[in-house]
């Protein structure tokens, strides 16, 4: 199955690859699929307080939050295709030709900026689901409390797509040889992984209490 088509995949067969031997989808790709289904929360909430006259007052506020999510949302399905290709690019670095002190050395380059490319694929996964994360903290006091429930889903969804793409970043980041660019990835995921818990617990709060 052509992954480069992964988003014209029916939902049953996307699970049935990544169910497979075949290593992707893999997690990085999982961890964009979930969210960007945390991002559809957010939208679909938005979309439900849009346009209602007891909404009317944070229309404005509403409309703002919806393009932003909307706008992550297409960020994270580019960033589960990406992920497919970067590791389509590492396994043709993998088969570059190392017979020569050459040939080795330039291998050992391309090896170092595909692992880069790798690890900065699933890092901006992870930094897009923060913004759903952020986007649902906004929405949480002023959706549609028909559907506030969902908003809570997107903050749970999104929490742990943020933690579970960090995952391929770990994997990569020790083959990294530049160490200035493992300490700033290492102080993103720190930052990241502590405001994201603060604010999902913040979100499901504020969900609660309007239930």
């Amino acid at each position: 199955m052509d992954t480069n088509k992964v988003w014209e995949w029916t939902t049953e067969e996307f699970l049935t690859v990544s169910a497979s031997s075949s290593p992707t989808p893999g997690g990085g790709s999982v961890s964009a699929y979930v969210g960007a289904l945390a991002a559809s929360m957010t939208c679909m909430v938005a979309n439900l307080t849009i346009g209602k006259e007891k909404y009317k007052e944070v229309e404005p506020q509403v409309k703002a939050i919806l393009s932003q999510a909307e706008m992550v949302l297409s960020l994270l399905k580019s960033g589960l295709s990406q992920d497919i290709a970067e590791f389509s690019n590492f396994m043709a670095v993998l088969q570059m030709p190392k017979s020569t002190d050459e040939e080795k050395a330039v291998r050992t380059e391309k090896l170092q900026e595909v692992l880069v490319s790798a690890t900065d694929t699933p890092l901006g996964i992870s930094q897009n689901c923060f913004k759903v994360l952020q986007l649902a903290q906004e929405l949480a006091p002023i959706g549609n409390k028909g559907a506030i429930s969902d908003v809570g889903v997107s903050a749970y969804l999104a929490e742990s797509a943020l933690k579970s793409a960090m995952l391929s970043v770990d994997i990569n980041l020790p083959g990294i040889k530049d160490g200035a660019y493992q300490e700033r990835v290492r102080a993103e995921r720190a930052r990241l992984f502590e405001q994201a818990a603060i604010i999902c617990a913040d979100t499901v709060a504020v969900v609660q209490s309007r239930m």
